[in-house]
């Protein structure tokens, strides 16, 4: 759990009087994560993104990985910059927390996005692979254990196609560059996390689920199940991507969010 202290965190903030879109990324990533997303959006949404504790420029803290703390840390920058209510995108970990916040904290969202996550629990048949990868990274770094990583990360299309190599090359660089204390209780608080997926009938602002049609992490039937259980929420996928579909095609997950978010400023 975290101590009464709270973490430093990076943020990045575009500013602007525009509506706020807040960005949680996924696991072994940054701010960054999100950077063709806000690329698009900026010109009408003030957006915000943050690096969870531990990972990107934000502190390294002994404890405060479970999926609970983080939501809390979301909260509290949401509450602090007094930007409520925001609306929530987050991937994969990120997902996670906006779940959370969404069930918990209603009022401190006016809609939410989740990529290429789950609802539930890790899955048992994963957990012995993870914690193996995980002895390694924290012993000597991502770096020996990149090209496992690199699979369950991005989809068959992108990690083949040969236009994209210098891409692949710059995230597995930023993926190796990662503070091997910090990632590691980062990859234990999300293999340990506890399901919610029995409380998604509590979420009722309007939600827009998308899914890699390529994601082995969280394979499309979870995002089918949180469709069904969030009432009124809205499912994509997207095409030719894989658990990181905010970068692997960019141009599909852009285009379903800024028509989401033109519906709920329509209130459609």
């Amino acid at each position: 759990m975290a101590s009464d202290t709270p973490p430093r965190l990076h943020v990045e903030d575009t500013g602007g009087p525009g509506p706020v879109v807040l960005f949680s990324h996924g696991l072994l990533w940054d701010a960054r994560l999100f950077a063709p997303q806000i690329a698009i959006l900026r010109e009408r949404y003030r957006c915000i993104a943050w690096d969870h504790r531990g990972q990107g420029r934000s502190e390294v803290t002994a404890g405060g990985y479970d999926m609970d703390t983080l939501a809390a840390d979301a909260a509290s920058l949401i509450e602090r910059l007094g930007v409520a209510p925001v609306h929530f995108v987050g991937l994969s970990m990120g997902g996670f927390v906006g779940l959370r916040l969404a069930i918990h904290r209603p009022g401190l969202l006016c809609s939410l996005t989740l990529i290429d996550t789950s609802a539930e629990a890790e899955p048992v048949a994963n957990v012995p692979r993870y914690r193996l990868l995980n002895l390694v990274a924290r012993l000597f770094g991502l770096r020996p254990v990149i090209g496992r990583v690199m699979p369950i990360l991005f989809g068959r299309t992108f990690l083949a196609d040969p236009a994209r190599g210098a891409q692949r090359a710059e995230y597995r660089a930023r993926l190796i560059a990662n503070d091997r204390h910090g990632i590691t209780r980062a990859v234990r608080g999300v293999i340990e996390r506890a399901p919610v997926e029995a409380l998604l009938h509590r979420i009722a602002m309007p939600s827009l689920i998308l899914v890699g049609d390529e994601d082995v992490a969280t394979p499309p039937a979870r995002s089918e199940a949180m469709h069904a259980a969030i009432r009124g929420s809205t499912l994509e996928r997207i095409a030719k991507a894989g658990h990181t579909s905010t970068l692997e095609n960019p141009a599909a997950v852009n285009a379903a969010l800024v028509a989401f978010l033109a519906d709920v400023a329509q209130g459609r």
